[in-house]
């Protein structure tokens, strides 16, 4: 079995099934989980996370029916296999998705166009 850092809040607005979630999502894809690796069991994370049992079995629900993770009842949960596109497709979905939040959130506070493409070009040049 792997261990998997997740570092759950409670003072946020993203539920923390959604958090782990992320987390897992984000170790597949980056590939610091392998496929067919297997994953701590719902009940062992949820003791380790000290959070409810169906707060995890959620969380796993969830990663199952994104094709990120399968289970063998009585065995476990593993990490699926991704080929090549797919593991593109995922990600690409996956950025996507964490930037329509954020564009989400800038028409909220009123930033316009301009400054939104002053904001990303200043944050990848401080990436590099």
């Amino acid at each position: 079995m792997v261990v998997i850092d997740i570092i759950i809040t409670n003072t946020g607005e993203v539920p923390i099934y959604q958090q782990i979630v992320d987390q897992i999502k984000g170790a597949v894809l980056r590939g610091d989980l392998a496929a067919d690796q297997p994953l701590p069991s719902i009940r062992l994370l949820a003791k380790e996370l000290q959070i409810s049992v169906i707060t995890t079995k959620r969380a796993y629900e969830e990663l199952e029916k994104d094709g990120l993770i399968y289970t063998i009842p009585g065995k476990g949960s593993f990490v699926a296999g991704f080929d090549e596109g797919r593991l593109r497709e995922s990600k690409e979905q996956l950025v996507e998705e964490k930037l329509k939040e954020a564009l989400s959130t800038a028409e909220l506070l009123g930033v316009g166009r301009a400054e939104l493409r002053r904001i990303i070009e200043r944050l990848l040049e401080d990436g590099k």
